[in-house]
């Protein structure tokens, strides 16, 4: 009989046989999803690419939607070029900085990961930084202000972001802790795709769980809704209009840092990282931690200053 791993109310660990939650809960069962789209000879689309597809597709619509408001100082000719910047630096910077900040021993191991996107690895705070240093260059090619562009790119990433998370959901990675609340979804590696069974017994194995049958929370999908969806709705809404220079990138920073820092104690940390500090801080709340206050500091010096923003006319 299939056995979940539970935490109970005075967080001694216990098991109960799946059966057993049936009358109290409708467990959520993870189901079996290949990570591969289709394949035509040795090409393969991945569906975490094609979320990657849709992220920059999404902000390059908004983006020229926006440029194409009246007040707007933007052109859609602009906005081709910078997304083509964007992408770079999400791309490049979110790899470096999963290699640097998760994953350098996996590298190290097997020195083919650092190409193989498609599993995954890649880091949101490193895209960011990424972003940031190909923003610098396109502002200094075309005269803008650095801080009109991010101010002006604030609401663009959630819809990316969103779909990110999703691909990190289908490809079964990236799970919260053990959970028995209503919406924690159910691991059952017997059922599950190759990739996905490969990361459930993985989890298995680090909480010493076995039959191999867990409960677990859904970060991904948190992230996503949170991080992502939550924040481009407040962002879009927030600078429908002029708002003060550094406000509506402040409040980017503030935004996801916060979701991302209280997301984080419900998911489960890099096995080669665990926790930092105090048996509690992950890496992701330490790297959350430096957005957070920044986006508390830019949202204070933009209604001190009230600067009017250079995207609007």
């Amino acid at each position: 009989m299939p056995i979940l791993w539970l935490r109970t109310a005075d967080y001694r660990l216990r098991t109960l046989p799946a059966t057993a939650l049936i009358p109290f809960l409708p467990m959520l069962t993870y189901p079996s999803i290949d990570p591969v789209i289709f394949s035509i000879g040795p090409v393969s689309v991945h569906w975490y690419g094609l979320m990657y597809v849709i992220g920059f597709s999404a902000a390059w619509v908004l983006a020229r939607k926006r440029a194409s408001e009246p007040e707007s100082t933007w052109k859609k000719t602009d906005i081709d070029d910078l997304i083509f910047f964007a992408a770079i630096g999400v791309i490049a910077g979110g790899r470096i900085g999963w290699l640097i900040f998760y994953g350098i021993e996996q590298v190290i191991e097997n020195p083919i990961t650092i190409v193989q996107i498609w599993k995954g690895g890649m880091s949101f705070h490193g895209g960011l930084l990424g972003v940031i240093a190909a923003v610098a260059l396109f502002a200094h090619r075309r005269g803008r202000r650095m801080s009109d562009i991010l101010d002006f790119m604030a609401p663009l990433p959630g819809i990316g972001i969103f779909a990110g998370r999703i691909g990190n959901f289908i490809n079964g990675e990236l799970w919260g802790k053990p959970t028995d609340v209503p919406w924690g979804f159910v691991l059952d590696p017997s059922a599950l795709h190759d990739n996905q069974r490969g990361e459930a017994l993985r989890l298995c194995e680090r909480f010493n769980v076995d039959p191999c049958v867990l409960q677990v929370h859904a970060s991904q999908l948190y992230q996503g809704l949170l991080e992502g969806l939550l924040v481009f709705i407040i962002l879009w809404f927030f600078t429908a209009k002029a708002r003060p220079r550094y406000a509506p990138a402040g409040l980017f920073l503030l935004g996801y840092g916060v979701f991302r820092f209280l997301v984080e104690f419900v998911r489960i940390p890099d096995e080669n990282r665990g926790y930092i500090l105090f048996d509690w801080v992950t890496m992701g709340q330490i790297l959350s931690l430096p957005m957070i206050l920044i986006g508390l500091a830019l949202l204070i010096i933009a209604y001190r200053r009230d600067e009017k923003s250079g995207n609007f006319k």
